[in-house]
């Protein structure tokens, strides 16, 4: 039995990397949602015109690893008080985003962002949106396992590399 769970924090690239190394996690694709263009490429949604952001849609077994603690890591994998960035990340696309499944998804969510903000974890408060999944558009296939193939380009040691550290993942 597997479930998915749809979260954006900035760079796809970031979040797959994270989320490939969680006890539980199948797999992870990195894609857009949360816009209303049909089938966007990547350069419209860097154009910020799509109304899509960067998201990772993860399938992982329930039994081994819940939802709210993947909304764990997810709060600690990127800041959520940054509205439409993610350190050198600018535009919508790089938006804090949790895209719900089902309605249960969308309650433990929201409970788990409340706990978030009252923790008092960050000093401004959390801008992400909880909304529901409409259609999640998967990335070109170059961007599938970005990190794994590209360890040594300067995104990955500058930007990735000291994420996964943080979550103490790399």
């Amino acid at each position: 039995m597997s479930e998915q769970a749809t979260l954006g924090g900035g760079c796809f690239w970031c979040l797959e990397a994270v989320f490939q190394r969680i006890e539980g996690v199948f797999d992870v694709k990195p894609g857009y949602a949360g816009g209303d263009t049909a089938d966007p490429s990547y350069e419209e949604v860097c154009s910020g015109r799509t109304g899509h952001a960067e998201v990772v849609q993860i399938t992982f077994d329930p039994e081994r690893i819940s939802y709210p603690d993947l909304l764990e890591l997810f709060w600690h994998a990127h800041d959520p008080t940054t509205l439409n960035r993610q350190g050198p990340d600018v535009g919508t696309q790089y938006r804090s985003i949790v895209l719900c499944h089902t309605d249960e998804q969308r309650r433990q969510a929201q409970d788990s962002k409340a706990a978030l903000e009252s923790s008092k974890t960050y000093s401004a408060p959390v801008v992400t949106e909880i909304v529901d999944l409409d259609r999640f558009f998967p990335a070109e296939e170059y961007h599938r396992e970005y990190y794994n193939r590209n360890r040594s380009a300067g995104y990955c040691r500058v930007v990735i590399e000291p994420k996964l550290r943080k979550l103490r993942l790399g």
